[in-house]
């Protein structure tokens, strides 16, 4: 199937995405704007391979990446000869979108290393997709609000001086959070030995994994104590302490007070 100059159709500054697909393509896809086009365009890469063209500078694509193309540069993209390319996308307006999540290039691209960011920016063009095709009520601010999340989520990981890996890792402790630390499990999960990534993790982020998770649970049972009646019992098991007095300890160790006087001072 061949696709040539394609040319996105606006519909008016609150129409949101004119445009937005899931293909599965052979290298007989192309598409050519000699002229650019009146929108931006966004493309997720699942499978196979495609390119993007502009003047002076070529692009391939592969899994894991997503290309963003900014309004009015001339382009020519499609499959790369001899494979297949299969690809999600989508057409926005720039004025849909904080000018700060935008990439400044005429031609952007970024590999996703993170598994866990990789599943929410395809469960985001998924919403877009769908969102965009039923174009039931408030459509168009859901489908701003998922694109909004893939440009915060490339923006983060651009911006993270955080391996992968540790970045992972930190995610699933967050999930696990109220349950003990299984660092085999988690070394398992983000394909290191358990030496490696202890060693990793306190590289990057300065703590051990068991002080990066004990962090998180009094963070979270501080903003408890500020905002709920909760009792500091309770909130030392709802944050995965099982034992108040090492809860106390930590709760001294990283807020340099106890639970009772960490409520009244924010009281």
């Amino acid at each position: 199937m061949v696709h040539k100059n394609r040319q996105s159709k606006l519909e008016g500054p609150d129409s949101g995405f004119v445009l937005a697909g899931h293909f599965q393509e052979n290298d007989s896809y192309s598409c050519s704007r000699p002229n650019g086009m009146k929108d931006w365009l966004i493309v997720y890469t699942l499978d196979g391979e495609g390119y993007f063209e502009i003047p002076g500078e070529r692009m391939t694509c592969r899994s894991r990446d997503v290309t963003i193309l900014r309004t009015g540069t001339p382009h020519r993209y499609g499959t790369v000869a001899g494979g297949t390319w299969h690809f999600v996308w989508a057409h926005f307006d720039d004025a849909m979108i904080a000018r700060h999540w935008l990439p400044d290039k005429s031609l952007f691209l970024q590999t996703i290393d993170n598994e866990t960011v990789r599943k929410r920016v395809y469960r985001a063009f998924m919403k877009i997709l769908s969102d965009s095709r039923e174009r039931t009520d408030y459509w168009n601010e859901l489908c701003v609000q998922s694109l909004t999340e893939i440009m915060i989520l490339l923006t983060k990981r651009r911006q993270s001086r955080l391996d992968s890996r540790v970045e992972e890792a930190l995610h699933l402790l967050s999930r696990q959070m109220r349950e003990p630390v299984r660092i085999e499990q988690i070394a398992r999960a983000v394909q290191l030995s358990p030496s490696r990534l202890s060693h990793l993790f306190k590289e990057h982020t300065g703590y051990s994994i068991v002080d990066a998770v004990n962090q998180m649970r009094i963070r979270q049972a501080a903003l408890l104590l500020e905002h709920t009646e909760r009792s500091a019992s309770e909130i030392a098991y709802d944050v995965g302490f099982h034992n108040y007095n090492h809860f106390i300890n930590q709760f001294h160790k990283w807020q340099s007070m106890s639970p009772s006087s960490y409520r009244k001072s924010k009281r």
